[in-house]
């Protein structure tokens, strides 16, 4: 088996080499205890193999891995320690038949292929006797890249190695890798100790024609400033070409940097410490609605930046802190906030799979291509705002016959209408459609949930929504989920600027955003250097200016 570094290289070098894993190496070893299972994937339509991940759990709650026969598996296992609730544990296939050794018993199996096939599970029995076949037909329930849609992971820490596998598994389009990875100020990303080891090339890997992975990503996420543990925040370059020869802080050299190599700049999460503040300085150009805080498995988070959760947006807590629910409003209402503030920050989506007990592509973002996919089309794409994130549900719309992202500017009339037409796709029922207009929910839509041939929902969508002011405009749903999971569907907005009217913040959003600078600013004194404490002095300055407008 060839290690990462070599693994990774051959990669590089356009040879697609995926690591085999070792046979049966979570089950018992022993033959005489052993007993063999063996299984194919197929599409249920076309009947073609299929790469998928993997669940097995047997009677005794442990999880298991598989191998595959005559392809390639890559088995991935986290378990915090900090939320042992939360685990995940699945193997990433090629199209190829798999094997599971296991001693006797029942076991519980999971297979799955990313958002757009239907999860498949059944119970295996082990004992005695003949080796078990089976054949298992995967239903999809949706084709989106049929339609034009095609998926991304915006925050990935798979090694490259593993990456084409899972993707492939995952049906997942293109991954960021943050190859490169900074936790201490001061430090370059080449030297940096989460970064590769090595030069990640300025070269798309292509996994297929629509599958493919850009290498040269960083990550700024600084834990340790001046070599005392203080924490900045999170913030990715995604798409460059150089290795960044800049360390953090100060920021906006960064994103000059990224500019100039027509990279995005892609906010991690907005309660860091340093979030508000790299908005307005780096003019950040992503904002990830699903972030490395949602999976699968259940929530883990519920006390992370709780103090910074503001009492105007009434989030719905529980004793312990932010629930699932909670932290996904939480991100919704900050993401509004600064849109009324001006700051047009695109929908993005990041699971950190690699850290996280999340798999790759469980929240993603659809980019809408109309000539097909190809890689630079699909970035422009996603910095024009013509996509969609979720975790569950599909929302295919057009805004005045236009896609997500459109600006309506120069309007002189004193009203505009947006008309709002499409549908929403899922797999399971909807709970609510939600039409959001400069941060509130101004029409509620009933779901129609009805029922398609192969057991998905579909809900038509056609409502207009009129502007007398400048402002925007986005649609959301949600899942009626059996276990009460959050798992949803977010536009990215359209714009609506009306001549001689700006967009104006309410002033409790712009005023939670100075509080949160003045803290920063108290914070960081002392610790950071003239130029970064002056940065967020800007940005506190930027804020003022823009409070003069709040409503």
């Amino acid at each position: 088996m060839f290690d990462t570094r070599t693994a990774s290289l051959l990669v590089y070098c356009g040879v697609l080499i995926l690591p085999a894993m070792v046979a049966g190496q979570d089950s018992p070893a022993d033959p005489a205890v052993t007993h063999v299972f063996e299984a194919e994937v197929i599409d249920a339509d076309s009947s073609e193999p299929l790469p998928v991940r993997v669940h097995i759990r047997g009677e005794d709650g442990q999880w298991y891995h598989c191998e595959s026969v005559g392809g390639q598996a890559v088995e991935y296992r986290r378990e915090p320690e900090r939320v042992p609730h939360s685990v995940e544990v699945h193997t990433t296939l090629s199209s190829h038949p798999f094997r599971f050794r296991g001693a006797a018993g029942r076991y519980e199996i999971r297979i799955e292929r990313g958002k757009e096939y239907i999860p498949l599970v059944r119970t295996i029995e082990l004992g005695a006797g003949e080796l078990q076949r089976r054949v298992f037909r995967l239903q999809r329930w949706i084709d989106m890249s049929a339609v034009g849609w095609y998926s991304g992971d915006t925050h990935v820490h798979r090694t490259m190695d593993e990456l084409p596998n899972a993707m492939l598994a995952e049906d997942l389009n293109v991954a960021f890798p943050l190859n490169y990875w900074v936790t201490h100020s001061g430090v370059l990303p080449a030297a940096a100790d989460r970064s590769i080891g090595g030069p990640a090339p300025p070269k798309l890997v292509k996994v297929d024609p629509t599958h493919v992975i850009w290498p040269r990503n960083t990550e700024y996420e600084l834990f340790f400033t001046n070599d005392k543990q203080h924490t900045q925040g999170a913030v990715f370059v995604l798409n460059h070409r150089s290795v960044l020869d800049l360390a953090a802080p100060p920021v906006t050299p960064i994103a000059q940097r990224a500019r100039q190599e027509s990279a995005l700049l892609d906010l991690d999460k907005h309660s860091w410490p340093w979030s508000l503040m790299i908005v307005p300085l780096m003019g950040v150009d992503l904002f990830e609605l699903s972030n490395n805080h949602l999976w699968q498995t259940r929530f883990g988070f519920s006390e992370w930046t709780l103090d910074k959760a503001p009492d105007y947006m009434k989030l719905k807590l529980s004793p312990n802190g932010f629930t699932e629910e909670s932290w996904t409003d939480f991100g919704f209402q900050t993401y509004y906030a600064l849109l009324n503030c001006g700051f047009p920050l695109r929908v993005s989506a990041g699971t950190a799979s690699g850290v996280h007990p999340v798999q790759i592509g469980f929240g993603r973002v659809y980019v809408y291509l109309k000539d097909g996919f190809e890689y630079d089309a699909w970035v422009d794409g996603l910095n024009a705002g013509r996509s969609f994130v979720t975790t569950g549900p599909m929302l295919q719309l057009t805004f005045n016959e236009s896609p997500a992202g459109r600006v309506f500017s120069g309007i002189e009339a004193e009203e505009f209408s947006v008309r709002i037409q499409g549908r929403a796709d899922s797999r399971r029922p909807l709970d609510r459609i939600e039409v959001v207009a400069s941060g509130e929910v101004v029409a509620r839509i009933d779901p129609e949930n009805r029922k398609t041939p192969v057991g998905a929902f579909e809900s038509i969508i056609d409502e207009t929504i009129s502007f007398k002011s400048s402002g925007w405009v986005a649609v959301r749903c949600f899942e009626d989920h059996p276990e009460q999971r959050v798992r949803f569907a977010h536009t990215n907005p359209v714009f609506v600027k009306l001549s001689g009217s700006p967009l104006r913040p309410r002033r409790a959003e712009v005023q939670y955003f100075i509080d949160r600078i003045r803290e920063e600013l108290a914070r960081n004194q002392g610790l950071l250097n003239e130029e970064s404490i002056a940065e967020y002095q800007k940005a506190l300055d930027i804020y003022l200016e823009i409070a003069k407008r709040a409503r």
